[in-house]
């Protein structure tokens, strides 16, 4: 056994302050770390040659940091060794313990099998509880392994049946992964992979929410993938109808969604706000936006023409939705299309994240997806040709109606029926992506303005 204590306190702090801004999941990278504090430190068990604990700590940043607040919460499941296997290299601390090697426990699966008995178990580990569905909702015994690239989690897979996702990130309240999905799992919904586990913990008298175990489909592929391919063998046949076509999926894909939002809203509840509330946040975020983005300015007087008709409408209805909708966080299985990923838009904060929204935000949100697949693939070609261009704008015309369709079929209402509200939402999306892609990948800068000018179109 490997006795983690002799690791202290302060020697892993040290070692955190150094790593984890090299993280992809750390969420305020060029921002300065001025402090570092381990806040829980809990002994999760031990195998022959490890030991496991989970860690909290709590980073304090710069005072001139656009995050939301000075300090962030991240957990750092730890593993220790006294040699460690060399596929575990990549992921070691600089701990300078010479005969303990410390690493990330998500990359180790004695260290996550760990994690899965204790959700087999529904026990309680210190402050943090491992809670399941059901009596029988995770067997133990099983083992783990990491599942792709990190992005603001880290996902594992238990015995290949059960998707254990970890919230780095960690703040108070309720996760609305966990809390829509729950949701969902008491309507019956079969567009959703079940909910079987979770963790939470008490701190300072507050719940936390850690991470969420569903079952694992193995056999799906992602929306953004299979839309992509799509694309790319529209533009390889030169076709304007090609035989096989995204099409179908795309309406089928707007009957899950509108199945999920239906679900959602008799299980939740529904309320009216005066459009002009959601609007007014819209055009807040434009004009903010064209600080940063130059290009912006021209279409601002458009922009707040889309708003005032979208605030004519009234009242809309609210309800609790996705809100980070896009074919990153669908999946295609063999029989239907499912919805991942509800926690909603990173860069907000959790109540924002909680609250009542339209369910034309989703449907914006998937309309720009198209979009971005369709465009995307563009960039990578050297003189693209004005066909080429006119088959991937057709494509994305095609499949959100499609989607659309599909939608209204199971709502017996079109989205397309609340243009100037919809079309603002996809304003607002389109120019945080305009925002993102300023910042981090110019050269793909033309995609959102491309829709910037489609829909808010400069004055002459």
């Amino acid at each position: 056994m490997t006795d983690s204590t002799r690791v202290t306190t302060v020697d892993i702090e040290t070692a955190l302050l150094a790593w984890i801004p090299q993280q992809r999941w750390f969420a305020a990278k060029g921002s300065v770390m001025v402090s570092l504090e381990v806040v829980e430190r809990v002994p999760l068990g031990s195998r022959p040659g490890v030991s496991a604990e989970h860690i909290l700590v709590d980073i304090g940043l710069g005072a001139h940091v656009d995050d939301g607040g000075q300090v962030q919460r991240y957990q750092v499941p730890l593993g220790f060794r006294r040699t460690a296997p060399e596929e575990l290299a990549a992921w070691q601390l600089p701990v300078v313990e010479a005969d303990i090697v410390v690493y990330d426990g998500l990359r180790d699966p004695a260290v996550i099998a760990m994690y899965g008995d204790a959700l087999a178990a529904a026990e309680s580990v210190g402050p943090i509880d491992f809670r399941s569905v059901a009596e029988d909702s995770v067997n133990s015994g099983m083992l783990g392994r990491v599942l792709g690239a990190e992005q603001s989690n880290t996902s594992v897979v238990l015995g290949e049946v059960l998707l254990l996702k970890f919230f780095r990130r960690v703040a108070p309240g309720v996760n609305p992964d966990i809390e829509l999905h729950r949701a969902l799992a008491d309507t019956g919904c079969r567009n959703v992979a079940p909910l079987r586990a979770w963790i939470d913990m008490q701190s300072d008298g507050e719940l936390s929410m850690l991470g969420m175990a569903q079952d694992f489909v193995a056999d799906s592929a992602e929306g953004w993938t299979t839309a992509l391919t799509s694309v790319r063998d529209l533009l390889a046949s030169g076709l304007a109808q090609p035989d096989t076509d995204f099409a179908t999926e795309a309406y089928l894909l707007g009957e899950a969604v509108a199945h999920v939002h239906a679900d959602l809203a008799r299980q939740l509840g529904t309320s009216e706000r005066p459009a002009k509330s959601s609007v007014d946040e819209i055009l807040e975020r434009v004009e903010a936006a064209a600080e940063a983005v130059p290009g912006l300015a021209a279409h601002l007087p458009a922009a707040r023409e889309l708003i005032a008709r979208a605030e004519a409408a009234g009242s809309t209805t609210v309800q609790r939705i996705h809100g980070d909708l896009h074919l990153g966080q669908v999946l295609r299985t063999p029989s239907t299309w499912l919805l991942i990923d509800f926690e909603g838009e990173p860069a907000k904060s959790l109540e924002e994240r909680r609250r009542p929204d339209s369910a034309l935000r989703d449907v914006a949100g998937m309309l720009r997806s198209f979009d971005y697949a369709a465009h995307n693939l563009l960039l990578a070609e050297s003189g693209v040709t004005d066909e080429a261009a006119d088959l991937a704008t057709q494509w994305v015309e095609r499949n959100s109606s499609a989607f659309c369709d599909g939608y209204a079929s199971v709502t017996g209402a079109d989205p397309r029926s609340e243009a100037a509200l919809l079309g603002a939402y996809e304003l607002d999306k389109a120019v945080y992506e305009a925002v993102y892609e300023a910042r981090n990948r110019p050269t793909w800068l033309d995609i959102p303005m491309r829709a910037i000018r489609r829909l808010a179109p400069a004055h002459e």
